[in-house]
């Protein structure tokens, strides 16, 4: 295996490719008791149309990605989730919009859970009868989230923002789309997705690197595959597509979610675009922020207050969310004083507390090997090399945070999601 050092960082990780193309990163923590391993696919939500074996294009129902993160854990001989619990670890996995992971931690056994994660994930086990029984386990999930205001406000936005793409739905699809999925549904999606070429393998703790990539190479396939070709619609416009959505839900006060639409990062540099697009945020959003500060003395913002940047193969934007009594006078503020610091410059002290900081929470997110696999995952779906981010801030300056206010921050490219209180509808 290859040992990469980050003296920067104090780090030492291990890397290798299997035969059948499986990448494997191994972070060696000597002085820690727990290990984790994390098994993950770039197939996520957002992957609903894909060319099968035949070259014809398949279009999949809504929420597939998540159902089969569900059902993956069957297996003939019961539960994987179940025996992995009785192995003395703590088993789960999540969907997003562009990957699904498997993952578990704990202190003993890790070899023999190492073994059954490789195992229950690469190799599909579905019955139709078991299909039907978690339509209506996952349907109830559905249900709730869309009861719940901050999600709803929060989809809305995507649907506002996006005409084409396929982020704009709920990643675990509807009530209505996911009774279209079958046993067969599932087999098609597992075939094309979950390939070692297609997947990464993260291990974190004191474990030895070589004999992580043993067992990768025991269990799997030695077949060498990649993922299907997947296709997310037509080109996005940069303008949004719709400004302003607005419902009425059982609210005491009206919930927003401001969207600033962006530009997609080229590949390779999601990372730079990233770190980046989450410092325009602090500068803009944070409690240290001028505007932040003037809108919660105005008493149109209070402590529920947030942002983040969030993007994904095609899609780039920034999100802003609270409550406030009038959420269109914060979206035009965040306007105005997105325009007025592209004009005159963001305050060098603040940008550089706010950088050191970024940079400080980054280093100490490190100390949680979790944190740190599912980093090291998607920076390499994405072609980076997630530690290399001590240099990637270096990189970044001022004048680019200034430069992405001026382009991004425009009426066209804002949207707005209001979830305002029942007795306030017309």
């Amino acid at each position: 295996m290859d040992k990469l050092e980050y003296t920067a960082l104090g780090q030492t990780v291990y890397h290798c490719v299997l035969p059948n193309g499986l990448n494997i990163y191994v972070d060696v923590r000597r002085s820690y008791s727990k290990q984790f391993a994390f098994f993950a696919t770039r197939y996520g939500g957002m992957d609903l149309r894909f060319r099968g074996e035949d070259g014809e294009w398949l279009d999949t129902p809504a929420g597939v990605a998540h159902f089969l993160e569900h059902k993956t854990f069957d297996t003939e001989d019961g539960n994987a989730l179940q025996r992995m619990a009785a192995n003395g670890v703590d088993p789960n996995a999540f969907t997003s919009s562009s990957m699904t992971g498997y993952f578990f931690d704990g202190v003993q056994g890790f070899e023999d859970n190492l073994r059954t994660l490789l195992s229950f994930v690469s190799v599909p086990w579905f019955t139709q009868e078991s299909v039907d029984k978690e339509q209506g386990i996952i349907a109830q999930e559905i249900r709730m989230g869309e009861d719940d205001p901050n999600d709803e406000a929060y989809y809305r936005l995507l649907e506002a923002m996006y005409v084409n793409h396929p982020v704009r739905g709920r990643v675990a699809g509807t009530v209505e789309s996911i009774s279209h999925i079958t046993a067969d549904t599932l087999y098609q999606c597992h075939g094309a997705f979950y390939r070692p070429g297609n997947m990464v393998l993260c291990a974190a703790g004191n474990i030895d690197p070589q004999r992580v990539a043993d067992i990768a190479q025991e269990v799997l396939t030695a077949e060498h595959t990649t993922a299907a070709e997947t296709d997310h619609g037509r080109p996005e416009r940069p303008e949004v597509g719709e400004k302003l959505t607005r419902r009425t839900m059982p609210v005491s006060i009206p919930l927003f979610t401001l969207g600033i639409k962006g530009t997609p990062a080229a590949r390779g540099e999601g990372l730079r675009q990233r770190l980046l697009g989450e410092l325009v945020c602090d500068v803009l959003f944070s409690t240290s922020a001028p505007l932040y500060n003037r809108l919660y003395e105005q008493g149109l913002l209070n402590s529920s207050f947030g942002s983040f940047y969030s993007d994904g193969p095609g899609c780039a934007f920034l999100v802003a969310e609270g409550e406030s009594r009038d959420p269109e006078r914060v979206r035009d503020e965040v306007l105005k004083e997105a325009a007025r610091l592209a004009a005159e410059g963001i305050d060098q002290e603040l940008w550089d507390r706010l950088k050191k900081a970024a940079y400080g929470a980054m280093v100490r997110r490190l100390n949680s090997l979790e944190d740190t696999c599912i980093e090291l995952a998607e920076a390499h779906f994405d072609g980076e090399d997630y530690l290399s981010f001590p240099q990637v801030f270096q990189s970044i300056e001022r004048g680019h945070g200034e430069a992405l206010l001026r382009d991004w921050f425009v009426e066209a490219r804002c949207a707005l999601s209001i979830i305002a209180p029942e007795e306030s509808q017309t």
